[in-house]
């Protein structure tokens, strides 16, 4: 039996090295394919920035002013904001900002009671046919972003093959505290190496919710944003809707902050919880597959087996060999790609989030309910949700 485990063990560091290797390789790829993007190019087509609100959130003012303060021709963007009701605390903030930026073209929106389960589906629905321009960037309210953020959202559009683009993001917990930076260093590492894994493989064929952008008339072909009403995984869905209809779909190389908004235990694990369910629905078999790139939890199982059967330092070289894949990991795709200089969290906290990853990969199978806004939902083959009963 413990020889058992033992190569279990051995047999999942041998899988999430592979892993690695892929990682450090798509990293390098990204990074040399790479160019200054939001720097230096001229090219500034209109642009609709649309901004789906949901109440008020730590930093949401900060967040909001960040899209104010572009490196474009004010004449050349617009931005819209759709809440659900009037007296919305997130529209509040966001009327207060664009007052400071009367040069900025700003409309306000309301959707009342929405249409479909998935209530940011029925704003962007809403925004989309408020918007005037045909290049439609999307954001959630979380997110925070440099000066360059608009020109480095067009530069993938000035080839006409280019349906969508998105952009990678580093976590950052603005308040602190542990549960915050494990989940913020799962964005900033875990996150960024599956999609350059992903890119390097098959190329892009999803995009990224945080931030993302997508033509008009690719929203067209598809039948709407009201396609994607029932879905949880709407990103998901969008961009592979574009990769169908045989457009591209870029990856660029400008990395957006991420505020991590759920300080405690219980709200960090309910959210990611609802990311790990959320895949295990929409992509089932790459789900599936993730088992076998987490390293900390077969380190900890080879080490273990090891230990029992008398081989403390075999078992000791295991462990240590599974850390060492997680900060190979951490550097490439935590610093080098998107920037992350938090030592802390990529170098220490990083081999515990891997282990965390396997537990929330783990438990996606126990259960099909998420919860989300505070609302219980069930999902179902697809990616479809229903409230829950």
């Amino acid at each position: 039996m413990l020889y058992s485990l033992l190569a279990i063990g051995i047999f999942g560091l041998i899988t999430s090295t592979v892993f690695t290797g892929m990682v450090l390789a798509a990293a390098r790829r990204h990074i040399r394919n790479g160019e200054t993007v939001g720097r230096g190019t001229d090219f500034t087509p209109p642009l609709s920035l649309l901004k789906p609100l949901h109440g008020a959130e730590p930093g949401l003012e900060a967040n909001l002013t960040t899209f104010f303060e572009q490196d474009y021709p004010p004449s050349d963007f617009e931005i819209l904001f759709c809440a659900r009701t009037e007296d919305d605390e997130g529209l509040s903030i966001a009327r207060r900002v664009a007052a400071r930026f009367p040069q900025v073209t700003a409309h306000f929106l309301l959707t009342g009671e929405p249409r479909y389960i998935n209530a940011k589906v029925h704003s962007l629905e809403v925004m989309t046919a408020a918007a005037n321009y045909s290049i439609l960037g999307i954001s959630d309210s979380d997110v925070r972003v440099g000066p360059g953020y608009l020109r480095a959202l067009a530069a993938p559009f000035a080839d006409p093959e280019v349906g969508a683009m998105t952009c990678l993001y580093r976590g950052v917990a603005i308040e602190g505290g542990l549960w915050a930076r494990l989940e913020s260093v799962g964005m900033s590492v875990e996150m960024t190496a599956g999609v350059l894994v992903a890119n390097l493989l098959e190329g892009m064929r999803f995009v990224l919710g945080p931030t993302m952008a997508i033509r008009r008339e690719c929203v067209e072909t598809m039948g709407g944003m009201g396609v994607l009403g029932e879905l949880c995984s709407d990103d998901y869905i969008l961009g592979n809707q574009v990769f169908l209809q045989g457009r591209t779909v870029k990856l660029s190389h400008y990395a957006i902050d991420h505020i991590v908004i759920h300080s405690s235990f219980v709200e960090s694990l309910s959210h990611q919880a609802r990311w790990m369910k959320s895949t295990r629905f929409s992509r089932p078999k790459g789900h599936l597959g993730t088992a076998l790139t987490f390293s900390t939890p077969f380190g900890l199982l080879a080490f273990a087996a090891a230990w029992a059967l008398g081989h403390p330092l075999l078992g000791c070289a295991l462990l240590v060999w599974s850390v060492v894949t997680r900060w190979a990991i951490a550097w490439a795709a935590g610093t080098k790609v998107v920037g992350d200089q938090s030592l802390l969290n990529l170098f220490i906290l990083y081999p515990i989030r891997d282990l965390m990853g396997f537990g929330f990969w783990a438990a996606s199978y126990f259960s099909s309910k998420i919860v989300w806004r505070g609302r219980v939902y069930e999902l179902l083959p697809g990616g479809r949700m229903r409230a829950a009963e």
